[in-house]
């Protein structure tokens, strides 16, 4: 996501996670994924695009590392505050904004006329629930988010669903 670039390789060497910085394509069985963050995909906004740059810049990034993490963690939580008042949204992102004006659903719509071979494309960033047609072949998902809606994609080989998860409940 776009807070991963400040865990520097933590996630990779501590947990083992695998990291993929930039949108990757793949195939299961016969379907075609498009798996993405979607953290500046198609976003029009230059201020966030330039902000983006700056905090994936590498020596930007040794440089706030060399802050102390007392007043680095109150500066980021500052930052996002004040994010979220500037777009008007307590506490996370604004609600879904119709298929005309939603970013990640336009830039999926644009990519899909160069790469008709896309069934799924599959984001977060933007922490809301979205399961969309685009065709009759090929769909739009954002997955929300796993803090707040315990929301999540399955696929079982042939059909992709949006999940949610509940405690307590098993799949058997």
């Amino acid at each position: 996501g776009n807070h991963d670039i400040w865990c520097g390789d933590y996630l990779v060497k501590e947990c083992g996670v695998m990291l993929h910085t930039e949108p990757m394509t793949v195939e299961m069985g016969d379907k075609v994924f498009m798996l993405a963050h979607g953290d500046g995909l198609g976003d029009p906004d230059h201020k966030f695009r330039f902000l983006r740059a700056v905090f994936r810049n590498r020596l930007c990034q040794r440089m706030f590392s060399c802050i102390h993490p007392r007043w680095a963690v109150d500066f980021g939580l500052s930052w996002a505050a004040h994010s979220r008042q500037k777009h008007g949204v307590e506490g996370g992102d604004p609600p879904y904004l119709g298929e005309d004006k939603e970013y990640l659903v336009r830039f999926a719509k644009e990519y899909l006329k160069a790469h008709s071979e896309i069934n799924y494309f599959i984001f977060g960033h933007r922490h809301i629930e979205l399961d969309l047609m685009l065709t009759r072949s090929s769909r739009v998902l954002i997955l929300g988010d796993w803090i707040t809606q315990f929301t999540y994609a399955v696929f079982d080989g042939e059909n992709l669903f949006m999940e949610n998860y509940v405690e307590g409940d098993t799949c058997l």
